[in-house]
């Protein structure tokens, strides 16, 4: 067993994540849909298992499974090869049920996500979906986290799709405006996005000898407590910004915590989806009016929604703002396409008491600015390197302490997808609805992904905790309108 065969200490967190609490599905996931296949209908499964069968080979790991089911004791799992690895064990076949539409489309994409992955197997499960309007048909897919992150998880669908070809014998990416719907002019069920000047709400919704393994472990514990000294030794700025992100993130882990809500609270493990489409231009030209990030207006957007939710429930805003974990990509540019947790995490305070849109805007971006200068990334990844150092016997009360309600709110990803049109069997694919995981005692999560000109938020909920996630829904709709009114304003004044 080489190095790389072995969890790191963030990829068993996940796994024992779910392990402390029933209520916890770490697998990442959602849907990829299409358009029709160049010559009308759906493929069949066979065509879809031999397709992706033929790209495995780029991606070994997701033929291999946990040598262990669990963590614990004095060594992490490691991934070894499934020597009765299927295909068909790992690719379905599913029909949507009538009528077909978006809603029941996301009823389907919901309870799929609500089951686990079975830990015996390779962690990944995908399902061919037909039946859906016009048509089209779907890829359901779940990865446990433990295996890929957020933006892992992009690079594959990249990966598994890259070599196909457009009907007219293009490369797949071959351009938003290639064969297919125009970028950000669809939604799964057909729905157009969020024209942010309309009226309506609607929204789619290796041979060596080996010493003992308590040996090795502790071995592999010394040399990384050594690596991570000789770093900062080798870096003293760096080392000084992460001590100081260190302190800032205990303090508002002890003393500040995160505030009390009606979206932390125990929940179950049944989930519910719904989608948000907006065309991503328009967003990019809030952006460009109001000054920051395409980020910045994605939290601003999911800052309103969530005001115009807690108000809904009779809740009061809290003044500080309810505080959001936003995971940070630190993969290189060399990382691409490399399985495992390249991640760490800014946690900022959103102002949902904010009343004024533009006041709510500037202090988002402020927020922001703010913990990226703390070092406060640097920070997150220091603690759970610091967390790895302990057995894994101990660490989970660790790995619970980086996800407990008392640090965060709820968890808010933004992760850039191809600009370009991909393509799967010469169907191209129109949309792409995310799912981010939620951790127990977390009953909210908004997962953003942009993909060939539009841009989706996916809402996760716990179904029992959240039936009224449809406020949340058309919340971020009428932020985003407000932003974008703002923006059209202030390009006039100029």
């Amino acid at each position: 067993m080489s190095a790389t065969d072995q969890l790191t200490a963030l990829d068993a967190t996940f796994l024992e994540l779910e392990q402390a609490d029933d209520s916890a599905l770490m697998h990442i996931g959602g849907a990829l849909v299409f358009d029709p296949l160049p010559g009308g209908g759906t493929p069949t499964i066979g065509q879809v298992r031999a397709d992706l069968e033929r790209h495995l080979d780029r991606l070994p790991r997701y033929r291999q499974k946990l040598g262990a089911p669990r963590t614990g004791g004095l060594s992490w799992p490691s991934w070894e090869r499934d020597e009765h690895f299927e295909i068909d064990a790992h690719v379905g076949h599913a029909t949507l049920p009538r009528p077909g539409d978006e809603r029941t489309f996301l009823d389907w994409v919901s309870d799929f996500y609500s089951h686990r992955l079975d830990r015996s197997r390779p962690l990944w499960e995908m399902v061919l979906l037909d039946g859906l309007p016009e048509g089209r048909w779907a890829l359901g897919w779940k990865t446990h986290h433990c295996l890929v992150d957020g933006v892992g998880s992009v690079d594959v669908i990249d990966l598994l799709l890259s070599g196909d070809s457009a009907p007219d014998g293009r490369a797949a990416g071959g351009g938003p405006n290639s064969a297919g719907s125009t970028p950000g002019e669809s939604s799964p069920g057909g729905a157009r996005p969020e024209r942010l000047s309309e009226a309506s709400a609607e929204s789619g919704h290796g041979w060596r000898p080996h010493p003992p393994e308590p040996i090795r472990q502790a071995a592999g514990s010394g040399l990384a407590a050594a690596r991570v000294g000789a770093h900062a030794l080798m870096h003293p700025r760096e080392a000084l910004e992460r001590s100081r992100g260190v302190v800032d993130l205990l303090v508002r882990d002890e003393l500040i915590a995160a505030p009390h809500s009606s979206i932390n609270v125990p929940i179950g493990a049944t989930r519910r989806v719904a989608t948000v489409h907006v065309p991503l231009g328009e967003v990019q030209k809030i952006r460009a009016a109001l000054g920051g990030t395409v980020n910045d207006v994605v939290l601003c957007a999911a800052t309103g929604g969530l005001r115009d939710l807690l108000l809904a429930r009779g809740e009061v805003p809290p003044r500080h703002g309810l505080r959001a974990m936003v995971p940070v990509n630190i993969r290189s540019a060399g990382d691409h396409g490399e399985l495992g947790n390249k991640v760490s995490s800014l946690f900022v305070e959103l102002p949902v008491a904010e009343i004024d849109a533009l006041r709510r805007y500037e202090r988002v971006r402020a927020a922001v600015q703010k913990q990226k200068a703390s070092g406060q990334a640097l920070a997150a990844g220091t603690l759970t390197d610091l967390a790895g150092l302990a057995p894994p016997v101990l660490h989970v009360t660790l790995a619970r302490s980086l996800f407990a309600r008392r640090l965060f709110n709820l968890t808010i990803t933004n992760v850039p997808g191809s600009p370009l049109r991909l393509y799967a069997l010469g169907a191209p694919m129109v949309d792409i609805v995310p799912i981010v995981p939620l951790a127990a005692e977390h009953a909210l999560g908004i997962a953003v992904i942009s993909y060939a000109g539009g841009m989706t938020f996916g809402l996760c909920a716990d179904r029992a905790t959240v039936p009224d996630l449809d406020i949340l829904q058309h919340g971020i709709v009428s932020s985003l309108r407000g932003l974008a009114a703002l923006a059209h304003t202030r390009v006039r004044a100029r």
